[in-house]
């Protein structure tokens, strides 16, 4: 496949706070920033490594709150500190692909855009890296183009998109749906035509800005104001007002359930969105009573099974008859919790917030 690279971009989104990974997560230190896995490396150390393997380190964007710039060039410190944009506040991912997709547009027209989070994991790099091209060489087709992951399972973690079958690598998209109950996850994954929604993206700049004006008018003309208002001294003003006045809304939501140019390649490396600890629990290597434990860490394990345990490393932790539970101790805060809750983590952080403020959060 021959494709020129000049025009392709990659926008890395690390605006999340993580907050189903609390407590080891925290709003000032979200996970993105974390080693979560233990390789050595942080989520978005490794998030950007992989895509220096498709653009050159010049055409990597990352967006992140403006309280995290300094992480950012802290922990990747080769990537030029004009390519690092700081987000006055939060307000979900519609706002902050267009904020970015304006000020890569005021700098090549041109572009070619891959969107990704920074905290997913990916095993197959390779694959990966094949897919997001053969996404690139069809990007000025003016089509949005998204990557669905096979289904393994009937997750209900995760949303889903459904297809039209044709022969031909990209399928037109029929419909997104957001996390299903289980028993309509297993009609999905029954049904072949249905993928995991991994929340990567890769379009033109004219094409995504086009959707913008289309189905998110007022959001548009927020942002696009001309390329004056993304450099000199009146740049953060602008931005903060258009943070200020627009709407906090996903891109799915806002562009791609609505749109009809929405394309989906099909694919499988080793995907995961690592959205819990039960997500880090699936991935782990499991002891004999399938148990997920640090192999360095003080920890004694007695009659209890499928749990996995997260805690300091000078600390002596002894679990007796616990079954199918998370138990997470960071920052002065203990977590123990049942897998099977591991969706409430979100709303027993805003439980915590409300009962002791921030300090915890």
């Amino acid at each position: 496949m021959l494709m020129t690279t000049k025009n392709n971009y990659v926008l890395i989104m690390a605006g999340g706070v993580g907050s189903r990974f609390w407590p080891v997560s925290r709003s000032s230190f979200p996970k993105q920033f974390i080693d979560v896995l233990g390789t050595g490396k942080t989520l978005i150390q490794t998030t950007y490594e992989r895509f220096t393997r498709i653009v050159s380190p010049d055409h990597i964007f990352i967006i992140t709150n403006e309280a995290h710039v300094g992480l950012v060039h802290e922990q990747i410190s080769e990537l030029p500190k004009e390519n690092i944009i700081g987000e006055p506040m939060m307000r979900n991912t519609a706002a902050c692909i267009a904020y970015a997709s304006n000020k890569i547009n005021c700098i090549n027209p041109e572009a070619n855009l891959v969107v990704a989070p920074a905290d997913h994991l990916i095993l197959d790099v390779d694959k990966f890296v094949h897919d997001i091209k053969e996404a690139l060489y069809h990007a000025s087709n003016d089509w949005l183009i998204t990557l669905g992951i096979r289904p393994s399972r009937p997750d209900t973690g995760y949303g889903y998109i459904q297809y039209v079958e044709k022969d031909t690598a990209l399928k037109k998209v029929k419909i997104f749906t957001e996390k299903p109950n289980l028993e309509l996850a297993k009609t999905f994954v029954q049904s072949g035509d249905f993928l995991w929604n991994a929340g990567i993206f890769i379009w033109s700049v004219k094409s995504i800005l086009n959707a913008f004006e289309q189905y998110q008018a007022e959001m548009y003309e927020l942002f696009n104001e001309g390329c004056d208002h993304y450099q000199g001294p009146k740049a953060a003003a602008f931005i903060a007002n258009a943070y200020t006045r627009c709407a906090s809304i996903s891109i799915d939501y806002a562009i791609m359930e609505k749109a009809d140019n929405v394309y989906v390649l099909p694919t499988d490396f080793g995907w995961s969105d690592l959205g819990t600890w039960a997500s880090i629990y699936e991935l782990g290597t499991k002891d004999e009573q399938k148990n997920v434990t640090h192999p360095t860490h003080r920890i004694v394990m007695r009659n209890s099974t499928n749990c996995i345990v997260n805690v300091p490393l000078n600390k002596l932790v002894v679990l007796s008859g616990l079954n199918d539970y998370i138990v997470v101790e960071s920052n002065d805060t203990l977590l123990i919790c049942p897998r099977e809750d591991e969706q409430s983590v979100k709303e027993i952080v805003s439980e915590v917030k409300e009962k002791y403020g921030t300090d915890y959060i």
